[in-house]
């Protein structure tokens, strides 16, 4: 059940520029039944708590693949104009890719001809992008959004609009600091996890005006790992979702510097070897990174695997 409707407000955007709204969202999906975003190749839900109210953004993409590309947007709810305002930002304007120069290595160079619309999004909502990177420190990724969606349909409000169904918004940093403790061990959430997480809703506020300090980078980080329990990677995970961060690599991923490794130079590396291949892409490793992601590229599978814990049963 959907909340009723209200006006919709709508605008059409022109960038001039080819725009690839499923690899560009992709990065704020967390998992295929995510309740605050439903992505297609050209089309996309998405439902938050803007700085001026809740809101659901409806995004229509036509000619996406050409200069010619037409993105429309319908808003409703209180934050319908925030929303309209923010979908250049959302969909990559100012994310400048003209410097980035992979014609070094082919599987790069490839892909960047194949996906020209690419862009890293700036979200501007960083409690949107914090609570979730912090229930998927230390576990895999599925136990992560598992926990992500009991939570979320459990204590997400119900988005203005003709919303599809089951969509939820993420619960504000108020009503998460009333989240019971036994409700997040009943969502797989150890008391570690919980408690980083009530950490950062109480500071919500001052972390949300990291924004205004640009697109990431160390300042931002500094502030975003004051809170404890908030490392580098968290970090990371937040600055380039929240902030469009063109740079900032997720160092202390489980996966992430094999996969760069094998892509790269056809072998595991760990996070310095990452880092020593990722360097002379400084001021774009970020961007590289997204690349090697979409590039159809697959991460060997072999070695030892995350084990998976059920802190339900703890």
């Amino acid at each position: 059940m959907t909340a009723p409707t209200t006006t919709p407000l709508a605008s059409i955007w022109r960038p001039g520029r080819p725009v690839d709204l499923h690899s560009t969202l992709g990065p704020l999906r967390r998992g295929a039944g995510d309740p605050a975003l439903r992505l297609g190749h050209d089309e996309a839900w998405r439902v938050s708590t803007t700085p001026a109210g809740p809101a659901t953004l409806h995004l229509r993409v036509r000619g996406g693949s050409t200069d010619a590309a037409e993105v429309q947007a319908t808003a409703w709810g209180p934050g319908a104009g925030w929303f309209l305002d923010q979908v250049p930002e959302l969909l990559g304007e100012g994310d400048d890719w003209s410097e980035l120069d992979v014609s070094s290595h082919l599987l790069l160079t490839r892909t960047r001809h194949r996906l020209p619309g690419l862009r890293i999004p700036r979200t501007g909502l960083v409690w949107e992008s914090l609570a979730p990177a912090i229930l998927e420190q230390k576990v895999l990724g599925v136990d992560a959004w598992l926990s992500y969606r009991q939570l979320i349909r459990r204590f997400g409000a119900i988005p203005p609009g003709p919303a599809p169904d089951g969509m939820r918004l993420f619960p504000t940093p108020a009503h998460w600091r009333g989240v019971p403790s036994w409700e997040f061990h009943r969502a797989g959430v150890d008391p570690k996890r919980a408690a980083t997480a009530m950490r950062a809703a109480r500071v919500a506020d001052a972390l949300e005006r990291t924004l205004t300090r640009g697109r990431g980078g160390p300042e931002v980080a500094a502030v975003l790992t004051a809170v404890p329990g908030i490392g580098p990677w968290t970090a990371a995970e937040v600055m380039q979702k929240a902030h469009g961060d063109p740079d900032t690599v997720s160092v202390g991923d489980y996966h992430l510097a094999h996969f760069v490794g094998s892509a790269l130079i056809g072998r595991r590396v760990d996070d310095d070897g990452m880092l020593e291949l990722l360097e002379p892409w400084r001021g774009h490793r970020h961007r590289v990174v997204r690349l090697i992601e979409c590039s159809g590229a697959t991460n060997p599978r072999f070695g030892p695997r995350m084990a998976r814990i059920d802190y339900r049963g703890i």
